[in-house]
């Protein structure tokens, strides 16, 4: 039977493309990219490792979209192989607030020590670091 072997990219339904730019930078390190798809059109992807999340502004979704488009409905769990310490430092001197943790969860490769924050859209951020 085929099988899928990783993820390559996701979509992420966004109220303000340029804000949530701003945040996934400046939080999360990710670096911005502008593309033009086959149709000729620009649009916007955050990079980080190899993968992606491309933007589609919610009001107006690129073609084929999801069933039900709507923004600040995504739970994403993101990796770092630094410490939590220095990411509450990190969130704190950006005044982004943390929801909860840290935290004991457990991710795809094994245990992870995780701390909880939210995008512009409302997007639970989970950001966690491999423990064993």
């Amino acid at each position: 039977m085929p099988q899928v072997i990783s993820l390559d990219h996701l979509v992420l339904s966004v109220t303000d493309i340029a804000r949530t730019i701003i945040f996934y930078t400046d939080v999360l390190g990710m670096q911005a990219e502008q593309f033009t798809p086959a149709d000729g059109s620009t649009r916007w992807a955050l990079k980080f490792g190899e993968q992606k999340i491309n933007l589609h502004h919610a009001s107006a979704p690129f073609a084929p979209h999801a069933a039900k488009v709507a923004s600040g409905t995504a739970d994403l769990c993101f990796l770092t192989n630094r410490d939590v310490a220095d990411w509450q430092a990190h969130l704190d001197t950006l005044r982004v607030p943390i929801e909860d943790g840290p935290i004991k969860r457990t991710g795809a490769q094994g245990p992870i020590l995780s701390i909880y924050i939210r995008d512009p859209d409302g997007n639970l951020i989970e950001i966690g670091t491999p423990t064993s």
